[in-house]
């Protein structure tokens, strides 16, 4: 599934003009271009990114050294090396790596207004493996999730009900996800993260 789910983020990185790749992207102060060389991640070795995450000790901070990094490369060059990485954070992480992948091509298409088809069997393990790193409990705690177009749901609380590709977002903290759920869980979750 995850090389199912690059191969789609590939085919799309090819077909953007420059303007597309320096449209702002969900992730907050970062374009198009930016969230691609985030997902370097996996194009570095092990070693690197242990040295690169010691001398920046957040997980933003991390994030910020690898964008910076990679930001002067050509379009060319990020969209064949993230092509064919099969790195260390696919072979340790893969369940991880697919919804880190998954989110990031969200955060590209939504702001492109380029709607795709998740396969359910995707869909389903993104909902049920959340990046970590992003923190999904903060917004997911003491709340139910419904999906309504995928057999999914988790939690007890107050309801929150919508598609799975939104509900994927909104458990990572995206606010533009908020539009497309409903139920009475969604205010608290607006309030958790911000939107």
């Amino acid at each position: 599934m995850l090389g199912e789910e690059r191969a789609e983020l590939v085919e799309l990185l090819r077909s953007l003009s420059d303007e597309q790749w320096a449209t702002p992207s969900l992730c907050a102060g970062w374009s198009v271009r930016d969230v691609v060389c985030h997902l370097q991640t996996d194009t570095v070795s092990l070693g690197s990114y242990a040295l690169l995450s010691l001398r920046n000790p957040s997980v933003d901070r991390t994030n910020k050294a690898l964008v910076e990094q990679f930001r002067q490369q050509p379009t060319t060059v990020l969209v064949d090396r993230l092509a064919a990485a099969h790195g260390w954070f696919t072979r340790l992480l893969p369940g991880i790596a697919l919804s880190d992948m998954f989110v990031h091509q969200q955060d590209i298409r939504r702001p492109l207004g380029l709607e795709r088809k998740v396969p359910a069997e995707r869909l389903l393990a993104v909902l049920g493996n959340p990046d970590p790193f992003a923190f999904p409990w903060r917004n997911t705690r003491g709340l139910r999730w419904e999906a309504t177009d995928v057999d999914w749901s988790k939690g007890s609380g107050p309801l929150v009900r919508g598609p799975g590709e939104a509900l994927a977002l909104a458990m990572v903290g995206r606010p533009v996800a908020l539009a497309d759920l409903t139920g009475d869980g969604v205010p608290e979750l607006r309030r958790r993260i911000g939107g």
